[in-house]
């Protein structure tokens, strides 16, 4: 298949569910090969393995030889996986994980879901298309890039080169940790917001005090009250979606008999950016990809500040934070509710990275540290940077989380500065 200038091939791979168990229970996993079409028949092309952010999505679809892959594929066969549970790969939904028994039978599934079983699927894969002793590398974006430190954590040995956008992990921080940064990211983010768009204070400010004085419903059927409206603030970690939210609350009223109300238009594009319909993985494992033998117990929800309450004025929009009111709240996860109290709970979590190994890398890495990355906190990525030994951080401010989507130049300097030509 050709599309904008590239060669498209379906690959599919049975992996075993748990890899410390290869004789049990498999499932299917799906990639994308994308090369350029002058290219696409090269047996000499290097493969780079690109692992989405997340947990829980799929990786891109491609449309067109522009932007990152553009630049991947002048150097690279590149492969597309849907990470195990999105897309294509045995994916995770409402409807397929009513089919794994009971809540505890759920929790045991889903813990094999993390980054440690992405990476075992990344080996299987590598060694069936390009051989045992095949090398390739690899380009994590977000929590691929996650994925990338638990590769050269416990796999490096085929690794080429290793390039990380918005990705340098905290190797030993807890959840309790990650929030606390992360909300003080948040609320420099809302001043950010308000000073871009300061006509916006008011309305949003309308808009909370409307949701507390009334049952307002979203096309769904399901209540809007003021802590669901503060999740919109996920938009503001990307650069491309931050003025989105302005646009949305400038069209929040109409006038209508009785006065003000909140418009159609309002209620139909909050749902669409609230619902979890296509990615329940998310929320179900957002906690779990920091948990090493400890649980996480609803982090974010206990170390949230007092001035992010949703009955505090003004009101103030949060991150990518997950709340256990959260699979009230959405219909897409109260599928999951009780398997999400229980992986909430769950302290055996096996180690993700190993300190050591990484302090002896010898793999070329390089990486974008975002410094005003709302959802990878700065600080603690300069950490995870320092004690990765070779690895070249470039720190930035020009770009937010969502950087490798805007332009090329990103991942062709970490190429260039992994080359040792920067």
């Amino acid at each position: 298949m050709r599309v904008g200038g590239l060669a498209l091939r379906d690959h599919w791979f049975d992996v075993p569910l748990d890899h410390h168990s290869p004789g049990g229970e498999t499932i299917r996993v799906y990639a994308r090969e994308v090369a350029a079409v002058d290219r696409a028949d090269d047996p000499h092309t290097p493969w780079l393995l690109y692992l989405q952010g997340g947990p829980g999505c799929k990786s891109p679809r491609p449309i067109g030889a522009s932007g990152w892959l553009g630049r991947a594929v002048r150097d690279y066969r590149v492969l597309l996986l849907d990470q195990r549970g999105t897309g294509r790969s045995s994916p995770v939904t409402a409807q397929t994980i009513a089919w794994r028994g009971e809540p505890d039978q759920q929790a045991a599934y889903l813990a094999c879901f993390r980054a440690d079983s992405i990476v075992a699927d990344a080996e299987l894969i590598r060694r069936v298309l390009l051989g045992p002793g095949g090398r390739w590398s690899v380009l994590g974006q977000s929590f691929g890039g996650f994925c990338t430190l638990t590769y050269l954590s416990f796999a490096p040995a085929h690794l080429d080169a290793v390039y990380i956008t918005g990705g340098l992990a905290p190797l030993r921080a807890v959840a309790d940790d990650v929030y606390q940064a992360t909300y003080q990211q948040v609320r420099a983010k809302n001043d950010a917001f308000h000073a871009a768009f300061p006509e916006d204070r008011g309305r949003i400010d309308a808009i909370a005090a409307y949701l507390r004085d009334n049952d307002v419903r979203l096309p769904d059927g399901t209540a809007l009250p003021v802590r669901r409206f503060q999740r919109l603030g996920i938009d503001f970690g990307a650069r491309m979606s931050t003025p989105n939210l302005h646009y949305l609350v400038e069209e929040a009223f109409v006038d209508g008999p009785a006065g003000a109300e909140l418009s159609e238009t309002f209620r139909h594009s909050v749902q669409q950016s609230l619902s979890m319909a296509d990615r329940p993985l998310y929320a179900v494992l957002h906690e779990a990809i920091y948990a090493q033998g400890a649980a996480t117990r609803w982090a974010a929800h206990r170390v949230r500040p007092a001035d992010f309450d949703p009955d505090v004025s003004p009101v103030l929009f949060t991150g990518e934070m997950i709340y256990p009111w959260m699979f009230d709240d959405d219909p897409a996860l109260r599928p999951f509710q009780p398997v999400a109290e229980l992986l909430a709970e769950r302290s055996d979590w096996p180690a993700l990275y190993d300190v050591d190994a990484l302090a002896r890398n010898e793999v070329p890495v390089a990486a974008a540290l975002y410094t005003d990355d709302m959802y990878v906190d700065a600080e603690l990525s300069e950490q995870t940077a320092a004690a990765v030994r070779g690895l070249r951080a470039w720190k930035t401010n020009a770009y937010e989380h969502d950087g490798l989507r805007e332009t090329e130049y990103i991942l062709d300097r970490l190429i260039r500065m992994a080359r040792g030509e920067l």
